[in-house]
């Protein structure tokens, strides 16, 4: 039997969906961005991601009119606005595709261990491939211009030791000693701030354009809390003298006309939301440090109310597009 003559999975089926609506959210970002960016090398790698986000788009389409399915609206023309004044300045978008391919190698790579059939996992195993050029591409970029911030250096370790009390553990007993970080938890701590610099910046940029009061207002919210989450975990960083990552790029304009409709803004920020949560639980599961955790599960109990709000906002415009639905038998069962 052909792959293609196996139907597809509920697992497949929800995240080619899943899929779509991120490629072509993607695609509206591309459409701005290329009509701003200057740079010949960033032009290269917007016009790159461009073509290979299209494709995607267009393979999906292929598999839901094979299967019957109806096409999702995903994001549209109608979902950007061009011609308007540039929203964010100096190099962010290499550092908002530097941004977008973390989540997309986590989540492709995530789908194709949730795919059967041969060709889904196929799609997933290149999107996964894709995604990690491009974040190689972005990363090197902005290393090279030198706004890219690498975690801190350390002495590279000479024998093999244990853990030998659990005095290791310590972080939150007033009468133990906090030890210094790890390097396991200094990348995660980074990597957490990394990521909300970028975010934050897109809230700024999404608070000063966006139509509705209440989107607007949202946008605030996210933007403070961004800068809660980076100043949390950046204390752990001061606390051993290190200096948490920063840029001088890639900073909101004061454009107040906005280039994505508001149905979008709204997506992408339910969907770092999201993904900060899932970082905030690896974050929390790999620290030996018992306040890391700790304060890691705070920022999470903000984080989650933040995106369940942003879910009641687009719900009451009509904004949130409902993922394919399982049959319900239950009423099969009442009589």
């Amino acid at each position: 039997m052909e792959p293609t003559d196996i139907p597809l999975t509920s697992s497949e089926l929800g995240n080619l969906w899943m899929t779509y609506q991120e490629k072509t959210m993607l695609l509206r970002f591309l459409d701005y961005m290329l009509e701003h960016a200057g740079n010949e090398e960033i032009q290269q790698i917007l016009k790159s991601t461009y073509a290979s986000s299209e494709q995607t788009v267009e393979s999906i389409k292929q598999i839901f009119q094979n299967e019957g399915a109806v096409i999702p609206l995903g994001f549209t023309a109608n979902d950007v606005n061009k011609g308007v004044p540039k929203l964010f300045d100096y190099l962010y978008e290499p550092m908002f595709l530097h941004m977008i391919s973390k989540i997309e190698t986590c989540l492709f790579a995530l789908y194709s261990t949730m795919s059967y059939r041969k060709d889904i996992r196929q799609l997933f195993k290149q999107l996964t491939t894709t995604s990690q050029e491009l974040f190689d591409q972005c990363a090197q970029f902005l290393l090279d211009k030198g706004v890219l911030v690498r975690p801190p250096f350390m002495s590279m370790p000479k024998e093999v030791t244990f853990i030998r009390n659990d005095n290791y553990l310590s972080g939150v007993n007033l009468f133990k000693e906090k030890r210094s970080l790890n390097a396991i938890e200094v990348s995660l701590l980074h990597h957490a701030i990394e990521t909300n610099l970028t975010g934050m910046q897109l809230m700024i940029g999404f608070a000063q354009v966006a139509n509705d009061k209440k989107v607007k207002d949202y946008f605030v919210k996210g933007m403070k809390l961004s800068k809660e989450i980076e100043t949390t975990l950046g204390e752990f960083l001061r606390e051993d003298y290190i200096e948490p990552p920063a840029t001088h790029a890639g900073k909101a304009t004061d454009s107040t006309v906005a280039p994505f409709s508001d149905k979008l803004m709204m997506y992408i920020t339910n969907l770092l939301g999201s993904f900060g949560i899932g970082s905030n639980a690896l974050g929390g599961a790999f620290s030996l440090r018992s306040d890391l955790p700790l304060a890691m599960a705070r920022l999470a109990q903000k984080i989650l109310p933040f995106v369940s709000e942003g879910g009641e906002i687009m719900i009451k415009h009509g904004w949130m597009e409902e993922p394919p639905q399982v049959e319900d038998r239950r009423q099969l069962t009442k009589s």
